[in-house]
């Protein structure tokens, strides 16, 4: 047994029998931590580079992104093959823009082993953690670089056939976005694909993201800012609303992310509907995700609701966006 704190936790890792190490995390200080146990393979380098990295708070929560089916895998598995066979990959280049610390790449490579994944990420410290989860991989598919500033893109890494921003649009701040996205739009190939899921719905009833307030996306940003000073758990009252912003706070519309994909480019992007598993739209993509053990009655009558909400406005109001850009 072995331990690990800081100021937000305790940190306990105890030996299996099969070989795996189970991690517990004590909260400190009234600290919010999404996921306080989780059980991996990983060596005891690993799991410390990812504490160093990412604190107690999110230890077990990173590493389920990478290990746990049911988190970031199930997700990016059942929006993109909502879209797309497997084959559709088959010798492709894929970028996965924003990489962090290389859970999302390594899910990719294992769904698409025929595929070179190149990660891009800004900060140093996080490609330290996918580098060495590469290395524990021995993933030979997968390549990364840093991004030489928050607006660049490194100058090498070429042209792809897919761009993948999972969990990634929402970080950006509003200046950045319509920055970066014509330059992420400027490596894609013709007639390739963007995919970008996980962010929040702008406009959704529920700031699930980053406070999980109710009705917090309908209030300008300066009483927005107060009331997630004031009433939510997941926030720190010292943090600034650039801080919330960065979070993912504020999330996006499917007109906003277009919007500034055209800046600057002839290519047409052509927002695509689910065509897949007898889906029609991004309604039933989001019902065919949930439990349908129960409250099925209900949630029939909201998928009906968000249906007649799409006629009269035009907006698909799900959670989250998941999007298949097509450049045209």
């Amino acid at each position: 047994m072995s331990s690990l704190s800081d100021k937000e936790g305790r940190v306990t890792i105890t030996k299996q029998e099969n070989g795996n190490s189970r991690i517990d995390i004590e909260p400190l200080n009234n600290s919010f931590i999404p996921i306080r146990t989780c059980e991996t393979d990983y060596p005891s380098s690993l799991i410390k580079l990812i504490f160093e990295t990412k604190g107690s708070s999110y230890l077990c929560d990173e590493i389920n992104r990478d290990i746990d089916p049911n988190y970031v895998q199930r997700d990016l598995e059942q929006d993109l093959t909502a879209y797309f066979s497997n084959q559709d990959f088959s010798g492709k280049r894929i970028l996965d823009f924003g990489c962090g610390s290389g859970a999302s790449s390594m899910i990719l490579s294992r769904m698409f082993p025929d595929a070179k994944i190149v990660g891009v990420e800004l900060e140093e410290e996080l490609l330290r953690v996918a580098r060495a989860r590469r290395l524990f991989y021995k993933h030979p598919n997968i390549e990364f670089y840093q991004s030489p500033s928050g607006n660049e893109l490194p100058s090498e890494i070429g042209e792809f056939d897919f761009v993948i921003m999972s969990a990634v649009y929402e970080h950006l701040l509003p200046d950045e976005r319509r920055i970066v996205m014509p330059k992420v739009w400027s490596v894609l190939k013709p007639n390739g694909h963007l995919f970008l899921n996980l962010t929040p719905h702008r406009w959704f009833p529920v700031e699930h993201h980053t406070t999980g307030l109710p009705f917090l996306n309908y209030l300008p940003a300066t009483i927005a800012y107060r009331v997630a000073k004031k009433f939510s758990k997941r926030t720190d009252p010292s943090e600034s609303w650039e801080i919330l912003l960065r979070r993912g706070i504020r999330g996006a519309t499917e007109n906003e992310i277009i919007s500034a994909l055209e800046i600057g480019s002839t290519a047409k992007p052509v927002l695509l509907e689910p065509s897949e598993k007898n889906l029609k739209d991004r309604i039933d993509l989001w019902y065919s995700q949930l439990n349908q053990q129960k409250r099925l009655t209900a949630k029939k009558a909201i998928r009906s609701l968000l249906k007649a909400i799409r006629v009269v406005t035009g907006q698909i109001l799900v959670p989250n966006l998941s999007l298949v850009i097509k450049k045209t």
